[in-house]
């Protein structure tokens, strides 16, 4: 395997000691084809708020796919790696949904609202396949059912070497699936340093700062002195056991000040500009 470099850009960053640059977006064709000729690392498709349409998610995984970039890069490796946000909370135990996405070729799932251990390794074994006891990196014990046909020949690789590289990140070094946590709850940050502790196999702990106001009682006031409290203790949880912590509402006015800070996911929502539109009516008497 020691030809075929490192697939997903995102773990290929963090590597690096860089942060990882990700897109926040709504499964659709014009959009992912933006995203996939952006600078960006990966692409979080948003499923757990929008209609969980599986074909639709296929369409912009094909689209963002660019044969002058894979010639150009002479690499496997996507520009952009494609992620997903599935709808069910930790609480649910769900797999399912995560398998699916997996299994038409996904580099990493986030789960929303995983707030014990038991979610956390839910999370991580639905992610994993099944190996011996005396295999390398065995707990959590993997779940994810076999079949790799599409996966596979979306990464470009045998089913053989899908199986070698589509193991969870870092737990394996050499995987690349990563696994995303939501910490969107007050009993998560209550329960996050002993699920970094007996939960290998978290690449990001992501911050749900939305739901995480709402329960604070200051919905969506960002700058909130309780909220940002709330999250300066996540990020120091994070940086205590050496897992990235993610932020998800990354803009030009505060990315710099959340680099100082230590994120090291950093996930933008991509905005449409209409300033033709609005220089248009002005310059017509209109606005």
């Amino acid at each position: 395997m020691a030809d075929i470099p490192r697939l997903n850009p995102a773990i290929g960053a963090l590597e690096q000691g860089k942060p990882a640059f990700t897109a926040f977006a709504a499964p659709e064709i014009n959009t992912a084809q933006a995203i996939g000729a952006a600078a960006y690392d990966a692409v979080v498709f948003e499923l757990e708020h929008n209609p969980y349409d599986i074909k639709a998610l296929r369409d912009c995984m094909q689209y963002m796919l660019d044969r002058r970039q894979i010639l150009k890069s002479g690499s496997l490796a996507p520009a952009v790696a494609p992620f997903v946000r599935i709808p069910p909370n930790g609480a649910e135990m769900s797999q399912w949904m995560a398998k699916q996405v997996l299994d038409i070729g996904v580099y990493g799932v986030v789960w929303p609202h995983v707030s014990t251990v038991e979610e956390a390794r839910n999370a991580v074994a639905a992610c994993r396949y099944p190996r011996p006891p005396h295999a390398p990196y065995f707990e959590p014990a993997g779940q994810r059912g076999d079949g790799p046909t599409r996966a596979a020949r979306y990464w470009g690789l045998t089913q053989q070497e899908y199986y070698d590289r589509a193991d969870v990140w870092p737990l394996n070094p050499g995987g690349e699936v990563m696994v995303i946590v939501m910490c969107e709850e007050v009993k998560a940050i209550k329960n996050l340093p002993k699920m970094l502790k007996e939960v290998p196999g978290i690449g990001v702990v992501l911050i749900g700062e939305g739901d995480l106001s709402q329960e604070l009682g200051v919905p969506r006031q960002y700058d909130h002195p309780t909220v940002v409290s709330a999250m300066d203790e996540i990020l120091a949880i994070c940086k205590e056991h050496n897992v990235v912590c993610g932020h998800p509402h990354v803009d030009a006015k505060n990315v710099e000040s959340l680099l100082a800070k230590g994120y090291r996911w950093l996930m933008a929502g991509p905005s449409q500009s209409f300033s033709a539109l609005q220089l248009g009516l002005k310059a017509s008497g209109r606005a």
